[in-house]
């Protein structure tokens, strides 16, 4: 049974080798004030020496673990897998190319554990470092995404995210569903709250994601995910008698 209290770290990786050693340094860093913490890092069937460069951080990271998927699930695949295995009440995600900051993760552990009714707080991006065509495209996705679902999210692909694992093991899982979270934990009747974040150049590695294929499936993730929400009767509760 998952400690509700405790933390699990979850972050999905394919190809990091030159990232994950200093993003697994700062993240045990950014959680020294957390005693019931672990750091789960699920590689995704990458061809590099990712999991080795984290096999070799166990010694050095004691709440470390390594999972590995033996081929290519994608980003949301790993994250559940990642769920599925924590310990913890309290799931944190980040990406694992090191652009999100991992010493923002107090500040949305503070502010999730400040209400009981909040599910969920995302991290939302200032300064992004990206590319002008990305930073294009995320706003109007993000803009026509909005329009469609009301989740009041302005950056949903802000891979930096902290939620009560429960939560998430309650959603219809789907491919790509980590991109909708927001509107899934509002469908469930959670409370969601936005916290500003650093973001930070990638310093090695190339990105697995393009603006067009990004599109491809987010449309159609979108219809389906507009689907759910008008199929459900929110969140229930039912006493024992």
């Amino acid at each position: 049974m998952a400690g509700s209290a405790a933390i699990s770290v979850v972050v999905p990786v394919k190809d990091e080798a030159g990232n994950v050693a200093p993003l697994a340094r700062e993240i045990a860093a950014a959680l020294a004030g957390e005693p019931d913490h672990e750091i789960i890092f699920v590689d995704d069937g990458s061809s590099d020496g990712t999991p080795s460069a984290l096999v070799a951080l166990k010694s050095e990271i004691p709440g470390l673990r390594v999972l590995r998927h033996d081929r290519n699930q994608g980003q949301s695949r790993s994250i559940r897998t990642g769920v599925q295995a924590a310990r913890g009440g309290i799931i944190v995600t980040l990406d694992g190319d090191g652009q999100n900051d991992p010493a923002d993760i107090p500040r949305l552990l503070a502010a999730l554990r400040a209400e009981d009714d909040v599910g969920l707080v995302s991290g939302v991006r200032v300064k992004r470092q990206d590319t002008a065509s990305r930073r294009i495209a995320s706003k109007l996705g993000n803009g026509f995404r909005n329009l469609m679902l009301g989740d009041g999210a302005t950056d949903t692909g802000c891979g930096l995210k902290v939620f009560r694992r429960q939560l998430f093991l309650d959603l219809p899982y789907f491919d790509h569903i980590h991109r909708f979270l927001i509107a899934l934990a509002l469908r469930e009747g959670w409370q969601v709250r936005f916290v500003p974040v650093n973001h930070r150049p990638r310093l090695t590695g190339t990105s697995k994601y393009t603006n067009f294929g990004r599109m491809l499936v987010s449309m159609q993730d979108l219809m389906g995910v507009r689907w759910l929400q008008r199929r459900h009767r929110g969140r229930s509760r039912a006493d024992e008698l």
